[in-house]
This record gives C-alpha cells, structure tokens and sequence, in this order.
C-alpha cells in the first residue's frame, strides 16, 4: 500500500523539526573545529565526527518515528530500502571540506522519496541562516518567503554552478567548462552540491550542473528548483538513488543549453 497524503504531510512537519535539531548539533562541532576527529575517505574526500554524529541523531529518530521507513545516508548507508514505501535520503553535512576550513558553505540535507518521486526536500544552512522547504505540488521557500527560479533566457543572465568531485575526470570537466564559457556563461562553486541547487531554486544562480553527483547531495534541492519553477532532469532513473548520475537543474529556457555540454562518455 503506497503512503497517503497525510502520511506524507506527517513527515514532512516531522522532518522540518528533526532538520533544525541536526543543524545544531552540526553548528557545535563547527564552532570548535579544533577538536573534531577527521577522517580520509579518498582524494579530497574527508569525514569528521561531526558527520557521522549528526547522521545517527536523524537517523535514529526517523527509526523510532516512522520505523517502517528506509534509510539511506552518505555516512551509514541504506538501510531497509527493499519493498519500503518511503526513503529518506540524507546528507549530515553536504560540503564537509568548507565546514572543516571554517566556512560557512555548508548544509543539512533531508529528502523523503517514495514511489520513485521526491515528496520532499529540507536544506538547512545553519551557518548561513537559510532554510529551504519544499513538499512535491506545493511550492518551494527560504526562510518561510516562497521563491522562484531567475527568468533567464539565456547564459549571460546569471551564473551557473558547476559541480566537480574525483567521480568526474579532468578532461569531462574541461569539456563542460569549455561549452559554458564560450557560450557566454560564468561559472561558481561553493563546495555544496546541495546548497548550489537550491541557489538555483531561489534565483540568485540559474542553473547548476555536475557529471556526477551522488542522490544524499542533490535529491532534496532537486525538488526545491521544481517547485520553484525550475527544470531538473530525471536523477532517479537509471538508479540514480544508488549509483549517482548526472545532474542538470537551471532556469527552463537555459536547460537545454546546459545539457549540451556534458561529453558524450
């Protein structure tokens, strides 16, 4: 039996709660970054105390909410994801390298999947007081105020995230970057997937894409440029929730532009 419409509203008022707490808890450790446990995960890929912490503190009390639920995290992995009817796809701490130099271009993130659609989508930047919300068919917002994509018809209004990781090689990135500025448009990176789209939902950048983003760091911010107006490709196809894929999340005049610069392999 698929999830009703007040299962959904019951998780979503939940997960806006459970959203705030693990923002706090990420700001104590941030605040007193000397002290936390780091980790190498890989080239340019790290892991603290901070992440793992702030991962069993949502996870743990989804279990105990809505133990029927599966559970899928950048840190501790799926869990229950066969034959569940909801997913929640959460990212502790999307942009660990600048939470780790102090920065503030860091978030919480919380997706709630079920049937193959995203029913919602929290980001939360405790250290730069925004809060993104959005529940599928009723709209996007920041900080309570709704939002909605720039209108860009073209390249050279706005900038455009460009997301990279070692899944992409130099030479798929350069190929990227290379269509995007002979047509006309900039570039940004923050270091969050996650906060780069919602940028993109909220505006002030009109379009984000990557070769290769895992489902934790983009799934909820997708949702929000969809409500907000905005065109994102399918990510969940081709199992996307397990495997990552590439992404494309912009302003609909400029989608079309933006997909044409991903290499053929």
């Amino acid at each position: 039996m698929s999830l009703s419409q007040v299962d959904i509203d019951q998780r979503f008022e939940f997960g806006k709660e459970l959203i705030l707490r693990a923002g706090d808890l990420a700001m104590t450790y941030w605040k007193s970054l000397e002290t936390l446990e780091v980790k190498s995960k890989g080239l340019q890929d790290f892991v603290s105390e901070a992440d793992y912490n702030t991962e069993v503190l949502i996870k743990s009390a989804i279990k105990e909410r809505f133990p029927d639920d599966a559970f899928f995290g950048e840190e501790t992995g799926p869990t229950g994801i066969e034959g569940a009817e909801g997913i929640w796809v959460v990212d502790p701490i999307d942009g660990t390298q600048p939470f780790l130099m102090g920065m503030t271009s860091w978030c919480v993130s919380i997706a709630f999947v079920s049937q193959s659609q995203i029913e919602i989508g929290l980001v939360y930047s405790p250290a730069g007081n925004e809060f993104f919300i959005a529940q599928k068919g009723k709209g996007a917002t920041l900080n309570g105020k709704v939002i909605q994509v720039r209108d860009a018809q073209t390249l050279n209004d706005g900038i455009v995230s460009v997301g990279y990781s070692n899944r992409t090689s130099p030479e798929q990135l350069i190929h990227m970057m290379k269509g995007l500025l002979e047509n006309g448009g900039m570039y940004h990176r923050n270091g969050s997937g996650a906060l780069g789209i919602c940028y993109v939902a909220s505006g002030a950048l009109i379009g984000y894409i990557e070769y290769h983003i895992n489902s934790w760091d983009c799934l909820a911010a997708l949702l929000l440029v969809s409500e907000a107006g905005g065109r994102v490709n399918d990510f969940i196809a081709d199992n996307g929730l397990h495997l990552g894929g590439k992404i494309i999340a912009a302003s609909p005049k400029v989608f079309t532009q933006l997909d044409s610069f991903f290499p053929t392999k």
